[in-house]
């Protein structure tokens, strides 16, 4: 099960080829910045974005790690500056007879809009839009915003000012869960605001990208199938797509990815009524955490528990994929199960989860036995064994 081989960014299996760009709404930090992955035209020489698009984020990948910038992040730049996602970037949307479901994905604290990249564009390849947000309650590694003089927003190419936010800890005074908690609500309140953008554009309504990429966002205008949304995020992306799942009743369903149940009022736990599939991985939870999701599971019968075995909390980042073996010994980035096995029961379980409940009509059924922990590196259920973070 160990990795014998060079690893990098795995392409999509599913049927369509991917596209993706970077929308950014709004003059102010109350307004949306993500990622669209989408089913695109093929095209065989389209530019392939960078994973880490900026070098602002190795500075605050520095900041998260508590390590010193100015070794750090030319390091981490040393090391991830060359990777390439394995999509179409500015693609056209491909045109269909059917809408597309949407997915509204949320990442994990200390992350930004591309560490899931592998997960969203199998997902795209599968048919979904998907819109990886880039979180502003400073728990990103680094995000920023876009200023234009409000005489110049609707001019191509008008120049802008950037105000980045960088990744915040808790603060030495506060306890940290009256930290996470507000912040989980603000991530939780993203994700909606996402839905209703892409709700209103799809209603042809005209939304300005301040980042004036060639993606004409009007394509979207009556293509997206807003009777199938789901949520989905990574570890604190995970509460987060929990607590959206509550708050709007537009999200059918939610995927929470080794979840971080810890921000989570208690309160929360009773209305968590529609189906929840927990995916997580063989050493990160804990007691109380396994606890908190098996009080949602006693609310519905569909909502699934399941732990891939040999994996990591990293395992279901892009990270597993690109670190060396140095970062691999410090960071954790891998378990001991190839990391391309587990992200395929990772995007097999969440595929035949996400036909169930959008009712899709798709052959996503094919892997309905990981949903009840069946496989050769699955199991049903939390870890064995239970972390003591």
């Amino acid at each position: 099960m160990g990795v014998t081989h060079s690893l990098g960014l795995p392409q999509g299996k599913g049927p369509h080829a991917v596209g993706c760009t970077d929308v950014m709404v709004g003059q102010s930090r109350k307004g949306l910045f993500f990622r669209l992955f989408y089913p695109c035209i093929s095209q065989e020489r389209a530019e392939q974005p960078y994973w880490i698009p900026r070098y602002e984020y190795y500075c605050g990948l520095a900041d998260y790690m508590n390590m010193n910038r100015k070794w750090c992040a030319p390091l981490l730049n040393v090391t991830f500056g060359s990777c390439r996602i394995p999509v179409s970037w500015d693609a056209p949307l491909k045109s269909s007879n059917h809408k597309y479901p949407l997915i509204i994905f949320s990442h994990g604290l200390g992350a930004f809009r591309t560490v899931y990249s592998s997960i969203c564009a199998e997902m795209a390849s599968r048919g979904f839009l998907v819109i990886a947000l880039e979180h502003r309650d400073r728990s990103a590694s680094a995000t920023y915003f876009c200023k234009v003089e409000s005489e110049a927003v609707d001019i191509p190419e008008a120049p802008v000012q950037e105000e980045w936010l960088s990744y915040q800890g808790v603060p030495k005074d506060q306890k940290e869960f009256h930290f996470r908690n507000p912040q989980v609500h603000q991530r939780a309140n993203e994700c909606i605001r996402g839905l209703k953008l892409i709700r209103s554009i799809n209603g042809g309504k005209a939304a300005v990208n301040l980042l004036h990429t060639d993606f004409d966002l009007s394509s979207l205008e009556d293509n997206v199938d807003l009777s199938r949304v789901a949520v989905m995020g990574h570890s604190f992306g995970g509460a987060t797509a929990i607590l959206a799942l509550v708050k709007e009743v537009q999200f059918k369903c939610a995927i929470a990815l080794d979840a971080w149940m810890f921000p989570l009022e208690n309160s929360m736990y009773p209305k968590v009524t529609k189906p929840v599939l927990f995916v997580n991985t063989e050493t990160f939870q804990t007691l109380d955490s396994i606890a908190k999701m098996k009080k949602i599971c006693a609310l519905n019968d569909e909502t699934k528990i399941i732990t891939i075995l040999g994996t990591v909390h990293q395992s279901q980042t892009d990270f597993t994929f690109l670190a060396g073996n140095l970062l691999n010994r410090v960071f954790q980035t891998r378990g001991t199960i190839n990391p391309y096995e587990g992200l395929d029961i990772t995007n097999q379980a969440a595929l035949a989860f996400l036909q169930k409940h959008l009712q899709l009509k798709e052959d996503f059924d094919q892997w309905d036995s990981l949903l009840q922990g069946v496989g050769d590196a699955i199991i049903p259920d939390g870890p064995l064994q239970k972390s003591s973070l």
